[in-house]
């Protein structure tokens, strides 16, 4: 493995073992995160999102697979399975990362998976229904985000 690579191994064994800070300590300060649901967040936002996250997850299992580095990204295969807290249903979430190294940090993490069948999930006959509109997509989001900004209060992440 590449150094490269072995930072993101290193990530996604430090999620497995619902390690924030682990997790933490492989993004640069100047990290940019996003993914279907997460848009534009910072270092500290998505430290705090991974630490928010993790800290909800009682159940939550991590696989990740295929990390390689090609023409200075790296890439990663990972699924997560969990129980979604605001309806109780499990979900299986399969996503595709990209990561951007710069010194041995990531500076540039976006999570790329099929919101509509993650949707349809872990909001049942709701995401079904509406989980293909812009409508909901932005109301699941601007919920995320408003979860996110309440618990960096709540632990003083700010």
């Amino acid at each position: 493995m590449t150094p490269n690579e072995q930072l993101i191994d290193q990530f996604y064994t430090s999620f497995g073992k619902k390690d924030f800070q682990g997790m933490q300590h492989c993004y640069a300060d100047s990290a940019i995160f996003n993914d279907a649901v997460f848009k534009h967040l910072n270092a500290e936002q998505v430290k705090a999102m991974w630490q928010m996250l993790l800290s909800r997850s009682g159940d939550l299992k991590i696989v990740h697979r295929d990390v390689r580095e090609k023409e200075g990204l790296v890439t990663a295969h990972w699924e997560a399975s969990y129980t979604f807290t605001a309806t109780g249903n499990k979900v299986v979430n399969k996503i595709d990362a990209e990561f951007e190294i710069q010194d041995g940090k990531i500076v540039r993490h976006t999570d790329h998976f099929n919101f509509y069948n993650w949707a349809k999930q872990a909001f049942g006959g709701g995401g079904f229904l509406l989980g293909w509109t812009k409508f909901f997509r932005e109301k699941v989001t601007a919920t995320a985000m408003k979860k996110l900004e309440e618990y960096r209060s709540k632990v003083n992440l700010r």
